[in-house]
């Protein structure tokens, strides 16, 4: 193709404080006129936003409606349950099947949509977490929304290429659904402007993203405050919060300040400035108890963001987080999930080990960035609009 190709980038979310769609939507705006298609206003760098409105309900509207859409979820009947949908009923409205060159797909329910576009080259479908397993915690999710996940990840199988976020995603979705995806991470852009700051005392420790329940992030808080009660003055701990369960994150403010000073519960910051408000410690800890599938393999944002911060890093014995962390000597991998565990490897932090995982961080900073790690997508669309038209995989 002589022109730039067409991409459209769907994603049932806010796709401008998305951040995984938008690095897809930043990284192929380089070669591709890119439309995208979701929630809220338009990212920049776009050529066109086709905005779903907010009353849109995702399956069905009105009492009837209410009735009917957990009736065909009950009964399996996934296919008249999503295309009757009033959301995809106004995308195929918005965006006439066949009238761009790619589409790519965030998440398992926007795959059948994709395909549904009819695009001239294909889809690259990108999932950004194990989705039949993603809601397991919930017997109701379990019963009538995992077959309608099985249901739409099937139709991934139909798609040119697949990405996800982690190598034991990647492989359940092979083991289970019969396709391989590529990994790509989700990293953070590279901050060459940034070095490592000195190391004080106390080590300042953070942790940063969504107040989550099933995270059990008391841990971190009952660890730090056994640290402190050990050896006063050895550390502090902030935790920079999302809003999540706002039940939950009361708790922990007041399970904060039960263990004394040394540990506060923030309010979150915009996206945009979590890199340079990290800056301001020395190690970033995240110890997540594997109490579902996608957590036990999870590779969140914060630890990309933790490296181009140029922290050092304390991690539980998550395979995804602990691979990278002991392959870039980034700082220690706790024995387990529990309180003790996470305390043992907290009081081992001392000044100068912490500066040497903070300068292997600054090492490893461009390999681990957004730019190097999201390349696949940008092999995946160039590959497609490579081929023949309406050649797919």
């Amino acid at each position: 193709m002589g022109e730039r190709p067409s991409v459209v980038v769907l994603s049932f979310s806010p796709i401008a404080r998305d951040p995984r769609v938008l690095r897809q939507v930043q990284l192929l705006s380089t070669v591709a006129d890119v439309t995208t298609c979701g929630y809220g206003p338009s990212p920049e760098g776009v050529v066109r936003h086709v905005q779903v409105p907010d009353t849109l309900a995702p399956w069905r509207t009105g009492r009837a409606g209410r009735v009917l859409g957990p009736a065909l979820l009950a009964l399996r009947r996934h296919r008249r349950l999503y295309f009757g949908s009033p959301r995809i009923a106004f995308v195929l409205d918005a965006l006439p099947p066949g009238s761009m060159d790619v589409v790519v797909a965030n998440d398992a329910l926007a795959a059948p949509l994709a395909l549904a576009l009819e695009p001239r080259a294909g889809v690259h479908s990108d999932l950004h977490e194990y989705a039949p397993r993603q809601g397991e915690d919930r017997l109701l999710w379990r019963l009538l929304v995992a077959p309608l996940m099985t249901w739409a990840c099937r139709s991934v199988r139909h798609v040119a290429s697949v990405t996800t976020v982690a190598q034991g995603i990647a492989e359940e979705y092979e083991r289970e659904l019969g396709f391989t995806p590529r990994v790509v991470p989700n990293a953070a852009a590279y901050r060459p402007d940034l070095v490592p700051t000195a190391v004080g005392s106390p080590v300042r420790l953070v942790h940063i993203g969504i107040a989550g329940r099933a995270r059990r992030l008391e841990t971190m808080i009952d660890a730090a405050g056994l640290v402190e009660s050990r050896s006063p003055g050895t550390l502090t701990l902030d935790l920079v919060l999302a809003p999540g369960d706002p039940t939950y994150i009361t708790e922990l403010a007041e399970r904060a300040q039960a263990v004394g000073g040394s540990v506060r519960v923030l309010p979150p910051v915009p996206f945009d400035e979590i890199v340079p408000v990290l800056t301001r410690y020395d190690v970033g800890v995240f110890v997540c108890p594997p109490t579902t599938f996608n957590l036990l393999h999870a590779l969140p944002n914060k630890l990309f963001e933790f490296v181009q911060a140029r922290l050092a890093v304390v991690v539980g014995p998550s395979p995804e987080m602990a691979r990278i962390v002991t392959e870039h000597a980034l700082g220690l991998v706790a024995d387990g999930f529990t309180v003790e565990d996470t305390e043992r490897a907290l009081a081992a932090l001392r000044p100068e080990t912490v500066t040497a995982f903070k300068a292997a961080s600054h090492v490893a900073a461009e390999v681990l960035s957004a730019e190097r790690l999201s390349a696949p997508w940008l092999d995946a669309v160039e590959n497609l609009v490579g081929r023949p038209s309406g050649e797919n995989a």
